[in-house]
């Protein structure tokens, strides 16, 4: 048998690291890890113990419950009560909307806030309202003040500062929730740095006609994926928070909501491992939704030429159809800007942060601003009206000629389309369903929020 010479096995050593290296560096920026060989599964007793708990209707001190049960606040009695659109685990109308509000430094709380308005309470104690919230957070009243020795005098103008924001958001469908689990942290990572590279390319090369990339939003456990802010990198932690916040159901993981004027009121977790796992199971499981190809040859042809323009003009640019392995998911889970710029020294629409003169901190830059907001998945969107994260485009139509900000370039590209052009969009858009197979609604009169 051939013996190396100390020089050739130091050569072969060599050549070995240096394909590792390659490998290495091939798999940590050309690849989106492991594929998604198989989708979400579950045992179906612990789905269908899941699906009795999504439905059930909760009262307080409920029999299913370990702590106190729905509440003390909250703002709906059952997670069907939200989902609904489509079938069971879609998403919700205006009508569902929450209240959430930011509270920015200020002088005596150096903090950064963030938290939820609960419409209904379980005692008149614990009500909340917009005034309520106001009270707790007033505006910071400025001063003017004269400086400087009596042979030069100036005045200092310290401006009101408003460290209240709030706004509302709608609710989201959790079809195809599963699978979005299962998205690697890679992929999207992955995507936005393809982005950042091709977007300097084309700067270089003086082409300004060019969507900017979105911030990747980090949080503990990993990238964010769900939320409209992506504010949770896991459906656990997601389905765990709206518990919390929309039925004030503590978790093995997350506390009930507290009340704003009992920040201290505590309970014991209302739902123990097993059944939290189940609901889980039960989100996890819901199938994702389809395109659904019209019958007809014209309107097949419509929605195929709408595809075609869909690309084109550059929606899917950041609606990316297939991500980290899920086909026709339609988003990058990146966070954008759909609202313009105030103008040079103006407040915007949410204000001005402190003023310099109170030297407090600003908003942390891991959090998202008030105008910033996760790419929304497309896919079910034909099934899931009205539209953006407030509701507040009653069509397809116009919440495309609302991207703004960030998707200037793509809105403006669809406002210059012909008017059969822009149809086309649409019908391409309405081929995106909820799943045939989704669960049915048993009572949705039954279970919608009341009305606020």
């Amino acid at each position: 048998m051939h013996r190396l010479s100390p020089t050739g096995q130091r050569r072969l050593c060599g050549l070995g690291l240096f394909g590792i290296a390659a490998v290495a560096i091939y798999w940590n920026f050309f690849t989106d890890g492991l594929p998604i060989m198989w989708g979400p599964t579950a045992r179906a007793a612990e789905v269908a113990a899941g699906r009795e708990l999504f439905e059930h209707q909760w009262e307080p001190n409920d029999p299913l419950a370990h702590g106190d049960g729905l509440g003390p606040v909250y703002n709906a009695r059952s997670c069907g009560a939200c989902h609904f659109q489509g079938g069971l685990g879609g998403g919700g109308g205006r009508e569902q909307n929450a209240v959430s509000f930011e509270v920015l430094p200020r002088p005596g709380d150096p903090n950064f806030r963030t938290g939820n308005l609960h419409h209904f309470s379980i005692t008149p104690a614990f009500k909340e309202s917009n005034d309520s919230l106001r009270a707790m957070f007033p505006i910071v009243k400025g001063s003017t003040t004269q400086s400087g020795d009596p042979h030069c005098r100036y005045t200092v103008t310290i401006p009101d500062f408003d460290p209240l924001h709030t706004q509302t958001v709608q609710t989201t469908a959790l079809f195809g929730a599963g699978w979005v689990d299962l998205i690697s942290d890679r992929a999207i990572l992955r995507n936005a740095r393809s982005r950042g590279l091709r977007s300097v390319v084309r700067e270089l090369s003086l082409d300004f006609d060019n969507i900017p990339v979105g911030r990747v939003r980090h949080v503990p456990g990993g990238v964010g994926k769900f939320g409209w802010k992506g504010q949770f990198a896991s459906l656990s932690e997601f389905v765990a928070a709206a518990c919390a916040n929309e039925l004030g159901l503590g978790t093995p993981t997350t506390e009930q909501a507290k009340p704003l004027s009992a920040p201290d009121h505590t309970s014991p977790p209302d739902l123990d491992k097993a059944q939290f796992r189940a609901l889980v199971a039960f989100v996890k499981t819901l199938p994702k939704p389809v395109e659904v190809v019209p019958d007809q040859a014209a309107a097949q042809a419509d929605a195929a030429h709408g595809k075609a323009l869909f690309g084109t003009i550059g929606c899917a640019v950041c609606h990316i159809p297939d991500m980290g392995g899920v086909k026709g998911i339609y988003t990058d889970f990146l966070l954008y800007t759909l609202s313009e710029p105030p103008p040079t020294g103006g407040s915007g629409e949410y204000g001005p942060g402190p003023p310099s003169q109170l030297e407090l901190p600003s908003r942390p830059d891991s959090e998202p601003r008030p105008d910033e907001w996760k790419t929304a998945a497309l896919w079910g969107v034909a099934d899931s009206a009205p539209y953006l994260h407030d509701g507040s485009a009653a069509t397809l139509h116009d919440a495309i000629l609302r991207h703004r900000g960030d998707a200037r370039i793509v809105g403006d590209k669809y406002k210059a389309l012909t008017p059969a052009d822009q149809l086309a969009v649409i019908a391409f858009l309405n081929t995106l369903k909820a799943p045939p197979d989704a669960p049915k609604v048993n009572s949705p009169a039954g279970t919608r929020l009341a009305s606020r």
